[in-house]
């Protein structure tokens, strides 16, 4: 296991195939969860967990809980606050919620009418909760008919967080016919970017590009992806390729 103490690797780095959490910078962890299926893709699964300056645990994305992960975990804090980046992520959400009755849920647009099984604080908006306002800044990105996806950035480790809108799957984990499809939806490699067919939804491009403006003037030193490989540095210009289809420059 990775422990709190451990410097994150630099440059290009490559997801570990463990749920054991591993540093990424200050007071900021990952963790890997198993594959799931979307559209008969596996696709691997990654959260993230900051710790807040009063020892409270924010989780983001929360991934398939076991005991080993659950032991982890407590040994970091308690966790406080969960959040989903947008209404795709939520299949272990209820785990978590159960495990800790006082974990406090909050819904990106769509999600609490998707799942009106689990309880949610709130949904997210441009404004960060009080609780975390301080130390976790966050931005919608709007104007897609399909879904919106809140952007984190987690100031102390200079970390934005990205779930679905940047992709960078290693290309090694399909077989070819996969591989050349995922290559083809511009979703493999160092290079890769958002779904082709989300991109095609956004009809409000101006929104999108105002919100990425906003998470570029954060000025964020990391990038963490939740499906395929984070970037350790430079992560500002990791984002802001993988978003260039929006066309950054034009309001």
């Amino acid at each position: 296991m990775h422990g709190a103490d451990d410097a994150p690797a630099r440059g290009y780095v490559r997801r570990m195939q463990t749920d054991r959490l591993r540093a990424f910078g200050e007071n900021l962890w990952l963790a890997e969860g198993p594959p799931v299926s979307f559209l008969g893709f596996p696709y691997p699964t990654r959260m993230a967990v900051a710790r807040l300056a009063d020892g409270a645990l924010w989780l983001w994305s929360p991934i398939a809980l076991d005991a080993a992960l659950r032991g982890e975990i407590e040994a970091l804090g308690e966790p406080r606050y969960a959040v989903e980046p947008n209404k795709l992520h939520h299949l272990a959400l209820g785990e978590w919620l159960a495990a800790w009755p006082g974990l406090e849920a909050w819904a990106p647009p769509g999600l609490a009418r998707k799942r009106p099984d689990l309880d949610f604080a709130g949904e997210l908006s441009d404004q960060a909760p009080t609780a975390w306002a301080n130390e976790i800044d966050q931005v919608r990105v709007e104007g897609s008919l399909a879904m919106t996806e809140v952007l984190f950035f987690h100031r102390r480790s200079r970390t934005v967080l990205v779930c679905d809108l940047v992709q960078r799957h290693d290309p090694g984990s399909f077989v070819p016919w996969r591989r050349f499809v995922m290559r083809a939806d511009g979703m493999i490699g160092p290079d890769g970017s958002t779904p082709r067919e989300w991109r095609a939804t956004f009809v409000r491009r101006g929104a999108a590009r105002a919100a990425l403006r906003q998470a570029l003037a954060w000025e964020p030193e990391r990038l963490v992806i939740a499906h395929g490989e984070c970037a350790a540095e430079d992560g500002g210009q990791v984002l802001r390729r993988g978003l260039a289809w929006l066309g950054e420059g034009r309001r």
